[in-house]
């Protein structure tokens, strides 16, 4: 019930929001594509010398063309004058692969490698800045801008994501859809200690990895019961593994009431926010997205 409630969402926003939709452009000579995915660019009428990208990655059931319109990361682009990649999954009840070894395995010939193929087309199409490449996205999205800040930690600055899970959670799943998964992970009972979980997700670059990883901000409702709330600390463990950064505070009503910053570190690496009373999906906020980003 819950995708059918965000499709038809998606559905109503391309109804109403027709003339941004025609702005998105379909590209398809993007480069190798081992799992089928697709593209849709947004790029402003106005572009910045080395723009920034966000890659923005749909929920199950969704579509880059939908999450274009249920997002406002088009409008706030005209402003800021930055490319925004919107990826289809055409496969799965259109959720991302965040299950087999070829997606969580840099080069693998999943979805993460189609994927990141896109992000390096942007930057020599666009002339983009590397170092402002970005991540987001929503449930499966989420789950997959986990899984792609650490199979292609190189590629991003930094990710801001919303209900998802650790890089890894779904990994031997028969698939990663609600319909095809194994339920232990979205349950939350999958649970590792930090440790565990930063060696799942070093293992994904093979070869090892001693660059820097991309800055997480991540999101998720205390009354999600569908991509369950224990999620949100299995993937604070992970990354404050990775970062080697410990829980420093929570600031409350951050960024509005009901809301909870928690902090690791200095802030500057890892946070997390946990939305009293908000179920499955935390509602999108571009403009903490964009400040996080350094946009």
């Amino acid at each position: 019930m819950m995708l059918s409630a965000l499709k038809a969402l998606g559905v109503l926003a391309l109804t109403i929001g027709g003339a941004a939709q025609d702005a998105l452009t379909p590209v398809t000579n993007w480069g190798e594509n081992p799992s089928g995915l697709e593209l849709s660019v947004y790029v402003p009428p106005t572009l910045a010398p080395k723009p920034a990208i966000i890659l923005a990655l749909h929920f199950c059931s969704g579509t880059g063309p939908i999450y274009s319109q249920i997002t406002k990361y088009n409008s706030l682009a005209a402003a800021h004058n930055y490319v925004v990649l919107y990826p289809s999954s055409p496969k799965d009840n259109n959720c991302w692969d965040v299950a087999t070894p070829q997606s969580l395995t840099r080069g693998g010939g999943g979805d993460s490698t189609g994927l990141a193929n896109m992000v390096k087309w942007a930057i020599t199409q666009y002339s983009a800045d590397p170092a402002k490449v970005f991540v987001t996205g929503s449930s499966s999205g989420c789950m997959m801008s986990n899984v792609m800040a650490a199979t292609y930690p190189d590629l991003f600055t930094a990710v801001s994501c919303y209900s998802g899970v650790a890089a890894g959670c779904l990994a031997g799943s028969p698939g990663s859809s609600p319909q095809t998964a194994d339920p232990t992970c979205a349950a939350g009972n999958n649970t590792k200690s930090g440790q565990e979980w930063a060696e799942l997700a070093r293992g994904m670059f093979p070869g090892g990895y001693n660059g820097t990883y991309p800055r997480m901000q991540t999101w998720h409702g205390e009354a999600d019961f569908f991509v369950n709330y224990p999620n949100l600390a299995e993937q604070l463990k992970q990354w404050s593994e990775i970062f080697n950064v410990s829980f420093s505070k929570n600031e409350t009503d951050t960024p509005r009431s009901g809301y909870t910053k928690i902090v690791y570190g200095d802030g500057t690496k890892l946070v997390g926010y946990s939305a009293r009373g908000v179920g499955h999906t935390v509602p999108v906020d571009e403009k903490a997205d964009l400040i996080w980003f350094g946009i």
